[in-house]
């Protein structure tokens, strides 16, 4: 007798934290199932039946563990013939990421770690940070959260993408040159609708240095973005990935554009860059949108960054230099368009073009050159983002001399596997 009743009320027990962890999911279900269907950098990754999963007994604790690397061989070739071109063999990219809730899935969080030189920092700053994201999250609702922490900042299209969402091996050069990355604040995020028609705001206040900072002044950096979607929601949150690997049944477009004012940075690019001796103000403007329907997808990106005065000179003490002769620096000011096509064949395979031009200030001219950069790519996706293969191929022009009359043009090409879960 006692022993049935002690099955009896294991039994009962057992049904009772059952009862409590599906209680949890779909409340935490509930938060996401709009939000989370594609990988965010900006967003904690919840339930979404990707990567490693575990949820304690009381289910007052969840984590999801995810890894992802990019192994990529690469060469570089300059029309002069005085070399025979560079070689990129490499692991790009090699990531490790955590995400979860504790108590409550309204309390989320976020780790993201890098184990590649290439994505710490390492070159500009001597310090090989591996942290890339620790963010915290504070969930009102579905449409409504907060961040606290080390997190991507609300800027360009590209750059709020994940890297692992992207079409080519790597983001644009305009991105490369006018990005916001990530940095330490506070954000508000809010997503509502104008009617029928969708809409995402974001706003950020941090430091304004970026990951691999140890102390920072009182200058901050306060950035705003806002995306409108006249024609609605994408599938599965295809607006935050390259390609149309939904192939969306009906047109879909989503419209942004924000604004950066980085007050008295010390470094080069505001958030990235070597260690500046004299602090300048950064003023970045951008808008994009992006275009999806049947297989193909087209998105355009612009950027500009003002600065009253970009030139500038390298902090030795900061950046590990022995101090001998000043170095010089400079931020990067001007303008420059990004925009690439493609389109979803049969089987996974994919073709894609883009062109990328920029327009460095006269002020800098003696550093940067005016670049058109024209690149072809033919992707296969075993399963989506999360395992494909990509081949590249690209020309890129200095200074509108495209009959390369200085022998300064260029060509290379790029093979790139991406792996993840």
């Amino acid at each position: 007798m006692h022993s049935v009743k002690n099955r009896l009320s294991a039994y009962k027990h057992d049904m009772k934290i059952k009862l409590q962890i599906f209680l949890a999911a779909l409340s935490c279900s509930t938060l996401t199932t709009a939000s989370f269907a594609q990988e965010r950098d900006d967003r904690a990754t919840i339930l979404n039946f990707k990567g490693i999963q575990f949820t304690s007994k009381d289910s007052l604790f969840y984590t999801n563990f995810r890894f992802r690397m990019q192994n990529r061989l690469g060469f570089n070739n300059v029309l002069d013939g005085e070399d025979n071109g560079k070689f990129d063999a490499r692991i790009r990219r090699l990531r490790m990421r955590m995400d979860g809730y504790i108590y409550t899935p309204r309390i989320s969080y976020s780790v993201q770690l890098a184990f590649t030189r290439s994505d710490q920092d390492f070159d500009d700053t001597g310090v090989a940070n591996i942290v890339r994201d620790a963010v915290l999250f504070y969930n009102f609702s579905d449409d409504f959260y907060i961040s606290f922490g080390q997190n991507k900042l609300p800027g360009n299209r590209q750059r709020v993408n994940s890297s692992g969402q992207l079409q080519f091996a790597d983001r644009s050069l305009v991105n490369t040159n006018f990005t916001l990355d990530r940095d330490f604040g506070f954000s508000l995020n809010l997503s509502k609708k104008i009617g029928n028609m969708p809409f995402n705001a974001k706003a950020a206040i941090s430091t304004g240095e970026g990951r691999p900072v140890q102390s920072t002044d009182k200058g901050l950096a306060y950035t705003g973005r806002i995306e409108f979607l006249p024609l609605g929601q994408f599938t599965n949150g295809g607006d935050y990935s390259e390609g149309d690997i939904e192939r969306e049944e009906r047109p879909k477009i989503s419209i942004g554009g924000g604004y950066s004012y980085n007050d008295n940075t010390t470094r080069e690019g505001g958030q990235t860059g070597r260690f500046v001796e004299n602090p300048f103000t950064l003023k970045t403007s951008f808008a994009d949108m992006i275009f999806k329907y049947m297989g193909f997808a087209y998105q355009a990106e612009y950027m500009r960054r003002d600065v009253a005065n970009p030139l500038n000179t390298v902090d030795d003490q900061l950046n590990q230099h022995d101090g001998s002769d000043p170095e010089e620096a400079y931020a990067f000011k001007g303008w420059g368009i990004n925009q690439q096509t493609s389109y979803l064949l049969n089987k996974g395979y994919e073709v894609a073009a883009r062109y990328t031009y920029l327009k460095p200030h006269q002020q800098i001219r003696s550093y940067e050159d005016q670049i058109d950069l024209m690149e072809v790519g033919l992707t296969k996706y075993l399963k989506a983002h999360r395992l494909k293969f990509q081949l590249n191929a690209n020309y890129t022009v200095k200074n509108g001399d495209f009959g390369n009359n200085f022998q300064r043009n260029s060509w290379g090409g790029t093979f790139q596997v991406e792996l993840g879960i």
